[in-house]
């Protein structure tokens, strides 16, 4: 068997196309959960805390800032200036866990669906005694009398 025949086996199984949605679908995903979080869910927590609040404009300067560079988080990492963007993680985080809980609840409900899905299948009726219970049943019944 040849290289491209093996590969062309190996790119067709079903876990590998499920794979290849699977991820086209996780990127299209992310983007939108990116755009939950940085514009609803973010500015409805600036909106709580009373004021404009960017996490990713959090950070503090670990070095020394040339003369003339803007205090901006894009300005300072041009200047290579070394910078802790600990709102940048902030932001991640918050991505993190709403992915983690939306793929949480698809999970639960594709369970939940999937047991809906088989009936229980009814309790099988007991079986017929085999011929040597039923001998020693009626020994049993005769050592009674």
């Amino acid at each position: 068997m040849s290289i491209g025949q093996e590969f062309k086996e190996f790119a067709m199984k079903g876990n590998v196309m499920d794979l290849a949605v699977g991820v086209i679908i996780g990127g299209a995903f992310g983007k939108i959960v990116d755009s939950i979080v940085g514009d609803l869910i973010m500015p409805f927590i600036a909106w709580i805390m009373g004021g404009k609040l960017d996490f990713s404009g959090m950070f503090v300067v670990l070095g020394k800032v040339p003369e003339g560079t803007a205090m901006t988080l894009d300005a300072l990492k041009k200047a290579q200036v070394p910078v802790f963007a600990y709102g940048n993680f902030i932001t991640i985080l918050v991505n993190f866990i709403i992915l983690a809980f939306i793929i949480f609840m698809m999970i639960k409900q594709v369970n939940r669906l999937r047991q809906e899905e088989t009936p229980a299948e009814p309790a099988a009726e007991p079986a017929e005694p085999t011929e040597d219970v039923l001998l020693l049943r009626e020994i049993r019944d005769s050592l009674k009398k």
